[in-house]
């Protein structure tokens, strides 16, 4: 297996930040750099935009920001700035800076990206091409990568010209850009979907979190069968007990229902509390708590006090409790606490890496029926499943669980060890090796 090779590779991740938010891909590739470290190899996480917000060590401490936010917006804007000095381009890459500017940023709408992100995809043919000098410079003053990997297909604008500079093969991992793209606004939506489809021709090879979203992008992009491999998104695995899943835990303990993701209507937050009140209403889960945890930027404020107005019009105000941006220790806690686990997400996943966080604590999850998530409950067996953007459905799968409590526990039980064994962030370093050795 490539995570036994003895010759150690050297591998240069860049990545996004997400503003102030805690991201699903920033999570994903800070344990993938923090595993190929642990394993003995080279690996560098390179931000791009904004600084990344994690809830683990930083991985890219001691990098710089490149393609900084600040210069990249007024790059769109202005072409007098395209000139500005390059002193003055680093001042404004400073983390310090970005971090100011990330609030704004979290205030930003997809419906408002569409011409900055039809740019970005052009690479040396957009406004930002300076930006992408600036970058491959840097990355020849470093050691020569065996490879490069960019974090998502919107970053595909990079890849001529990084191969063209730097002679090295360029990964592109897949992880849910049709939902962004989708949301753009005409005519930058069909103009964005048609560049990154001849874009995607840059890259060697294309890596899909699974295998519904790999079929669904070669689908939608008009890729050939092989172009793209799966390699599942993994985590690092965290010493504790499992939760106490089920109806209780013979102490008098009431049942728990949680949610952990960003608080929006996309995950389908509305859809669990509309569930969560039909389950309290029918009578036979009298105890049943409610706790929602996860990122909530400027965007979501409003959806969260709707929900809160609805659950106080049922009387449920205090029976649920709203836990917005947990470190890291806090979310492990949370995720224990649990008896059942649900983010019933509207958008067709490319995978949710919130079900296998929440597998390993040891909870039951209920899932709808679409994106990634029936092949995740297959491959792990730790979950049911519900029909999509259906209240009612979920709250039958959820009662279920809950008036079966050796069931919960079992199914607990069964996702944790697959977690254990088949989604770890080591297992998917392992993965990411097997697929650069097969392109060096």
């Amino acid at each position: 297996m490539a995570g036994n090779r003895i010759c150690a590779v050297n591998i240069i991740q860049l990545t996004p930040g997400a503003g102030p938010m805690y991201c699903g891909n920033c999570l994903r590739d800070n344990g993938l750099v923090a595993a190929l470290r642990q394993m003995g190899h080279q690996a560098t996480l390179a931000p791009l935009y904004l600084p990344l917000t994690l809830d683990e060590a930083d991985q890219s401490a001691g990098t710089p920001v490149f393609m900084g936010g600040i210069n990249v917006y007024l790059d769109q804007k202005f072409a007098l700035f395209r000139a500005a000095p390059s002193w003055l381009r680093r001042r404004l890459a400073s983390r310090r800076l970005l971090k100011w500017a990330a609030g704004r940023a979290a205030r930003t709408r997809p419906e408002e990206l569409g011409d900055m992100t039809l740019s970005m995809l052009r690479g040396e043919e957009g406004f930002q091409a300076r930006e992408l000098d600036d970058l491959t410079g840097w990355i020849k003053s470093q050691p020569k990568p065996d490879a490069l990997c960019l974090s998502n297909a919107l970053l595909i604008g990079l890849a001529r010209r990084l191969k063209l500079d730097l002679r090295a093969p360029v990964l592109c991992m897949l992880q849910g850009e049709d939902g962004f793209l989708d949301s753009l606004p005409e005519p930058f939506r069909a103009s964005c979907w048609q560049t990154l489809a001849q874009r995607v021709r840059d890259a060697d090879l294309l890596v899909a979190p699974s295998k519904f979203f790999a079929e669904l992008m070669s689908r939608r992009l008009g890729l050939a069968p092989g172009q793209v491999k799966v390699v599942y998104n993994g985590i690092k695995l965290q010493e504790g007990p499992s939760a106490p899943s089920g109806a209780g835990d013979g102490k008098n303990r009431d049942p728990v229902l949680g949610f952990f993701a960003r608080m929006c209507r996309e995950k389908g937050l509305d859809l669990l509390v509309d569930a969560y009140i039909l389950l309290r209403k029918r009578g036979q889960l009298k105890g049943l708590r409610l706790k929602i945890g996860g990122s909530c930027g400027p965007r979501d404020a409003a959806l969260v006090e709707t929900l809160k107005g609805r659950l106080r019009s049922a009387g449920l105000e205090g029976e649920a409790e709203f836990c917005p941006n947990l470190s890291l220790a806090e979310k492990l806690a949370f995720l224990r606490s649990l008896s059942v686990f649900s983010v019933p997400a509207r958008c067709e996943e490319a995978f949710g890496l919130y079900v296998i966080e929440a597998m390993a604590a040891g909870v039951p999850v209920v899932q709808p029926r679409s994106g990634a998530f029936p092949e995740l409950i297959e491959a792990t067996g730790g979950g049911v499943l519900c029909k999509p953007a259906d209240p009612e459905s979920l709250a039958e799968a959820i009662e279920g669980l809950l008036l079966a409590p050796e069931r919960a526990r079992a199914l607990g039980e069964c996702g944790r060890k697959a977690v254990m064994a088949q989604f770890s962030a080591k297992r998917m370093a392992e993965g990411m090796l097997e697929v650069i050795e097969r392109l060096n």
